[in-house]
C-alpha cells in the first residue's frame, strides 16, 4: 500500500467483506483441546525473586521520588516531564504496540513502526513482547473462567476472598506459574516466527537495563550534573515504570470489577471511565472483550481512547491499514438491552 492511500475502513461493506472480529479472533488462538490449562509447571524461585523485583523497585523508586519532591525539594517540570512523557510513550508501547497491533493484529503497517512501538512497549518492563502476548491471548480464551492467569472472581464468595481475588489479579498472578515462556508457542505461534521479536525475547534484560540507564543519561546531560542523572534514573526510570505497571494491572483487576456493561461478552469485563483515561483507552474493557479485534475500544464520542487516536493518526498518515472497527450490525447484535 502506497503511502498516503488510506483503505476504507469506516464504509459498512467493506467491513461486513473483511473476515469477522470472531474469525481473526480464533485464528490467534489455540485450536486444541483445554487440557493444557493445568498443565503448567511450578513456578521456580528465581521467578518470584524476579518477579518481586519488578514489583518492589518501582514502588520504592516512586517513594523515592515523592520523598525527594516533598523534603528536599529535588523536583522541577523537567523530571516530571519525564515521568509523563516516558508514562505516554511506554504505555502506548503496550496498548498500541504489544496490545492492538502485535496481540490482536487490529491493523497493519510498516516493518519499522512495528519495531517502534514494540521497542516502546519493552522499555515498559511488562515483559517481552512474546511472553507479554501469551499471557494476553490466554486471558482472551480463558476470560474469568478457570486457567485465567489474572482473573478476580475465581477465589470464591466472601469479601475476604473477593480481596484476595483483586489482588491476585492486579499484581498477585506474576508470582504463579501462569507468567511461563512455555506458553510462548502454543498462544503466539505467528509471532515467534518473527526474528524481531526472538531477539527481543532473548536479551529482555537489555531492554530493562535501558529502560532505566536512558532517562538517568538524558537527566544528567542536560542538567550536567550526577544529581540530574540520579532524578532521571528515579523519576524517568522506577516513578515511571512504577506508574505504567499500575494503569495496566488496573485493567485486570478493576475493569474486571467496577464499571458498567454496555456489550455481550461471556465474562465479567467492565467500561470503566478512570482506567479508560488514564490506560490510553484500554479502560473500555468491556468493549474489549466484545469485539477484541477492534482497534479502539472507546466506540462512544465521549469515551476517550488516545490509543485509538495513535492508530487513526497514522492511517491517516498512511503508516497504518486494515484497521478492523466492528461494524454497526456487529455493535447492535452484542449491545445489551440495559445498556
Amino acid at each position: 500500500m502506497a503511502t498516503g492511500t488510506l483503505p476504507e475502513t469506516y464504509k459498512e461493506d467493506q467491513l461486513e467483506r473483511r473476515s469477522t472480529h470472531a474469525d481473526i479472533e480464533a485464528s490467534l488462538l489455540p485450536n486444541s483441546p483445554l487440557d493444557h490449562v493445568d498443565d503448567i509447571p511450578p513456578v521456580s524461585t528465581t521467578q518470584k525473586v524476579i518477579m518481586a523485583i519488578a514489583v518492589a523497585f518501582p514502588f520504592l523508586g516512586f517513594v523515592a521520588a515523592i520523598i525527594s519532591a516533598w523534603y528536599i525539594g529535588w523536583m522541577n517540570w523537567f523530571y516530571l516531564g519525564m515521568l509523563v512523557i516516558g508514562w505516554i510513550l511506554t504505555g502506548m508501547g503496550i496498548t498500541v504496540g504489544f496490545h492492538r497491533l502485535l496481540t490482536h493484529r487490529s491493523f497493519d503497517t510498516f516493518g519499522w513502526v512495528r519495531a517502534f512501538w514494540m521497542a516502546m512497549g519493552s522499555l515498559a518492563v511488562e515483559g517481552s513482547p512474546l511472553v507479554w502476548c501469551a499471557v494476553h491471548r490466554k486471558h482472551h480464551e480463558l476470560s474469568d473462567k478457570h486457567g485465567d492467569p489474572h482473573s478476580p472472581h475465581l477465589h470464591g464468595e466472601g469479601w475476604w476472598n473477593r480481596f484476595k481475588g483483586f489482588v491476585h489479579s492486579h499484581s498477585g498472578w506474576l508470582f504463579t506459574p501462569h507468567w511461563v515462556k512455555d506458553d510462548s508457542v502454543r498462544y503466539v505461534p505467528d509471532l515467534v516466527k518473527e526474528p524481531m521479536l526472538v531477539w527481543v525475547d532473548k536479551l529482555y534484560y537489555l531492554w530493562v537495563l535501558a529502560s532505566l540507564g536512558i532517562p538517568a543519561v538524558i537527566g544528567g546531560l542536560v542538567m550536567m550534573s550526577w544529581q540530574g542523572a540520579l532524578l532521571g534514573f528515579i523519576w524517568g526510570g522506577l516513578a515511571r515504570i512504577f506508574v505504567v505497571h499500575h494503569i495496566t494491572w488496573s485493567i485486570n483487576s478493576i475493569s474486571h470489577i467496577f464499571g458498567k456493561k454496555e456489550y455481550r461478552s461471556n465474562d465479567e469485563s467492565r467500561n470503566n471511565l478512570l482506567c479508560g483515561v488514564l490506560g490510553h483507552g484500554e479502560g473500555w474493557h468491556n468493549t474489549h472483550h466484545a469485539f477484541p479485534t477492534s482497534a479502539r475500544h472507546g466506540l462512544e464520542w465521549w469515551q476517550f481512547d488516545s490509543s485509538w487516536l495513535a492508530i487513526r493518526g497514522m492511517e491517516i498518515l498512511g503508516l497504518a491499514w486494515n484497521v478492523r472497527l466492528p461494524s454497526q450490525k456487529a455493535l447492535e447484535a452484542k449491545r445489551l438491552k440495559n445498556a
